[in-house]
């Protein structure tokens, strides 16, 4: 009987050093309750409703990094839409083309994500270790790629001032030159 509680003493004793332990070795997520996301806050939008054919289905998402994408409201300027999730390799590959895409484009052009069938913090690690900040919408169900139709990704929809899809780029993008030549083509904005 001594035998016993001596080695569940033992054990409760390494329990408790190893979790310590591996609390102090552990990377510091963000406080989530606090709002702290290593992504920037979605644009506001305009109040106006999306007009064009076609149009995204008008669904709305909370913003990781604070704010909402209303996809049923015009984006008051030309906007890139990348759905993407970390389980994603081509999303993992493709995801600092648009960061770069964000970086260049001033005041002339929105580029927004949206976190697809994913895990927030999963989505949110692999943006910190690709060094992605620009705003992304969570939509962790799935709910818009179910309402698009489509069960693969990368999809990438180019919208109008007013919110009429202009243009649906399917599968990944090679390099920001690439995503550059959409931009202008498809938005008429030269970067």
């Amino acid at each position: 009987m001594r035998g016993r509680a001596v080695a569940v003493a033992a054990l409760v004793f390494l329990l408790t050093g190893c979790g310590a332990a591996a609390t102090e070795a552990s990377p510091q997520r963000p406080d989530r309750s606090a709002g702290a996301s290593a992504l920037q806050a979605c644009p506001e939008q305009s109040p106006d409703a999306a007009q064009g054919d076609p149009l995204m289905p008008g669904l709305a998402f909370d913003c990781p990094g604070g704010g909402t994408l209303d996809l049923s409201r015009a984006p008051g300027m030309p906007t890139v839409v990348n759905l993407w999730g970390s389980w994603c390799t081509p999303c993992r590959e493709e995801l600092p083309l648009f960061q770069e895409l964000s970086d260049s484009a001033g005041g002339q052009l929105h580029v927004i994500g949206v976190i697809s069938k994913d895990g927030e913090p999963q989505a949110e690690s692999f943006a910190a270790d690709a060094g992605v900040t620009f705003p992304s919408a969570f939509d962790g169900e799935g709910e818009l790629m179910a309402d698009l139709g489509i069960n693969v990704l990368p999809h990438t929809y180019f919208l109008s001032a007013d919110g009429a899809v202009a243009y649906t780029q399917v599968g990944p993008v090679t390099s920001v030159e690439e995503l550059r030549g959409l931009v202008a083509e498809h938005l008429g904005v030269q970067l």
